[in-house]
């Protein structure tokens, strides 16, 4: 795969990359469903993109058509608040009319590496999906992909052991599953990213520094994380 280009987008506010971002991903949608009469979205987990759900909720879409899968999850029972898909069910989900079926949480209760390689086999038959949500760590890290770990390479999905933040547990995509992807958003907001974000466009060996897309990768950003005040394109 060729050098993917990165484009980094700068916003005003939480408020506004929250907007930015919702209508970015209903323009995917709209379009993934006009083409392929289907839309796959990776949500992202951390409390960043909690704000853009919400906004998704009252929006006109074909739900029917939306395919949900996650980025990463952690070892936690399906019940559990601290997991990312009972945070975007609670945000999100349960508050829009796409099929029970069309939602596909990685099933981390089962531990990691049942989880992973359970979600693995469901990834290859859905690839390329046609959106990744990611978020930035202050670390660098993104999904559960976490500094000075091994991320093995020709495998979709990942168990992950004694990560640096609780739990210790928990399942992610790998690099190679989000390269096969058609677009890439990454959503980094407040003061505590932008040492991180800064080493990423410098150029510094980071987690998020592999991601990669067949298609675009898109970065919105806002004032604090990027130490700017320039307002982001619609």
């Amino acid at each position: 795969m060729a050098d993917t280009q990165i484009e980094f987008n700068l916003c005003e506010s939480i408020d506004q990359l929250a907007s930015v971002a919702a209508q970015r991903i209903l323009t995917t949608a709209r379009n993934a469903i006009a083409a392929r009469g289907r839309f796959c979205l990776a949500l992202a987990g951390g409390r960043t993109p909690l704000n853009a759900y919400t906004l998704l909720v009252d929006e006109a879409t074909d739900w029917d058509r939306w395919h949900i899968f996650f980025g990463d999850e952690r070892c936690l029972g399906p019940d559990d608040p601290e997991r990312n898909s009972r945070a975007a069910d609670q945000h999100f989900l349960s508050r829009v009319p796409i099929p029970a079926a069309n939602v596909h949480p990685i099933p981390a209760e089962l531990g990691a590496e049942a989880a992973a390689a359970a979600y693995a086999e469901l990834i290859a038959s859905q690839l390329p999906l046609d959106l990744v949500l990611l978020g930035l760590g202050e670390d660098g890290h993104t999904a559960s992909l976490f500094p000075g770990r091994e991320i093995p390479e020709g495998v979709l999905v990942m168990p992950v052991h004694h990560a640096p933040k609780p739990p210790p547990d928990r399942v992610s995509l790998t690099p190679d599953a989000i390269a096969s992807s058609r677009q890439v958003l990454v959503l980094v907001t407040g003061a505590d990213k932008r040492e991180a974000l800064a080493q990423w466009r410098a150029g510094k060996e980071l987690p998020i520094a592999r991601i990669r897309s067949e298609g675009r990768v898109q970065v919105l950003m806002d004032a604090a994380a990027a130490g700017g005040s320039d307002g982001c394109p619609p």
